[in-house]
């Protein structure tokens, strides 16, 4: 799937994945390739996301949005964890 993660600073991914592993308001979820359409909130914790090469990163999140849309697209809106 084509996968965006934005903060509001920078773009932080941008490229194919294999699967984004990450807490919403519901709960932990994995999204693959042809998820079903989904909006949600993100709280605090980390976005993992397993890269078409099949290596992990990493994104420590203090919140966000998540968008699947149906075209095999997903984006992410996120403000990052300050580490000061």
């Amino acid at each position: 799937m084509k996968l965006n993660i934005y903060s509001l600073k920078h773009v932080l991914y941008h490229g194919d994945a294999e699967a984004v592993n990450c807490k919403t308001a519901s709960g932990e979820i994995t999204v693959l390739d042809h998820h079903r359409p989904l909006i949600s909130v993100l709280p605090k914790g980390v976005i993992k996301v397993t890269d078409a090469e099949q290596k992990g990163r990493y994104f420590e999140v203090a919140s966000g949005f998540l968008e699947v849309r149906d075209s095999n697209d997903m984006r992410l809106l996120v403000e990052e964890v300050s580490h000061t």
